[in-house]
């Protein structure tokens, strides 16, 4: 094998290598920017679970207790 055709399976090679990088930085941007939406989402449903419970603790906590006749109200 001459060493022409040897640098030039090099160059090919290294041209292909230098295609799946960009497109593996591509990728990977990407997925960065899904990665940040889910974390934002997360973090907003996060929040809305956290004021869901205390409303429904505020409104467990206006509940007469279960002495005073009411079935659903149970003492720990």
């Amino acid at each position: 094998m001459s060493n022409q055709s040897r640098i030039d399976q090099i160059a090919e090679r290294v041209e292909r290598l230098l295609v799946r990088h960009a497109e593996l930085q591509r990728t990977n941007t990407l997925l960065a920017a899904q990665v940040e939406t889910l974390t934002n989402e997360r973090d907003s449903l996060k929040s809305r679970l956290a004021a869901a419970r205390a409303r429904v603790d505020a409104l467990l906590d206006r509940l007469p207790e279960a002495g005073n006749g009411n079935p659903h109200k149970t003492t720990p």
